[in-house]
């Protein structure tokens, strides 16, 4: 089932990347006409706007890489992702609040901001710094009174914070590690 609707958001991502992708088109166009024409600043203005678009398509496709809610849970997408990225240094990101009424819990997954890689030496040095290592399938997640961090690709930091531990790791066991690594390349 998970498989079916990672499919699913893909291809909703997809969709969504297609339909953007024509205004994306359309705003460099627009970009370049005002080049030409000598006019600077609409051309920046138009340059932002479709890194702006190119930002939100990246943005839907790290979405879909958040996990489906566990059976009594509900998942809700934070439409706030990428808020607060540039002040970090860029990238994007993707968050949701998993709840079933009684308790709840958030995942985030932040991709290729500059802060993401000083976190592997927080993780590989977990023991020095008070905090142990969990593993979720092959991933090493560091667990701070916790809060758990665990980085793929040395690039893309994936956080999950709220709950008891046990409740978290079966979740996050279920995100598409691989599909991870291999994304924005």
């Amino acid at each position: 089932m998970f498989r079916t609707t990672t499919a699913a958001l893909a291809l909703v991502a997809l969709t969504a990347v297609s339909a953007q992708a024509d205004d994306v088109t359309d705003t460099l166009n627009s970009a370049l006409t005002a080049y030409e024409e000598g006019d600077i600043q609409y051309a920046l203005e138009e340059l932002e706007y479709a890194k702006q678009l190119l930002s939100e398509m990246k943005t839907a496709e790290l979405t879909a890489y958040l996990p489906e809610a566990p059976d009594g849970w509900t998942r809700e997408i934070s439409e706030d992702g990428n808020a607060g990225m540039s002040f970090l240094g860029g990238g994007i990101g993707a968050e949701a609040r998993y709840s079933n009424g009684d308790e709840s819990f958030d995942i985030s997954i932040t991709a290729d901001n500059p802060m993401v890689a000083a976190m592997a030496s927080m993780i590989g040095n977990a023991a020095l710094m008070g905090a142990k290592i969990e593993r979720v399938g092959r991933e090493k997640f560091m667990n701070q009174d916790g809060d758990l961090t665990g980085l793929v690709d040395n690039r893309i930091m994936i956080q999950a914070s709220g709950t008891a531990v046990e409740v978290m790791i079966p979740v996050l066991k279920t995100i598409d590690y691989k599909g991870l690594e291999d994304f924005g390349g």
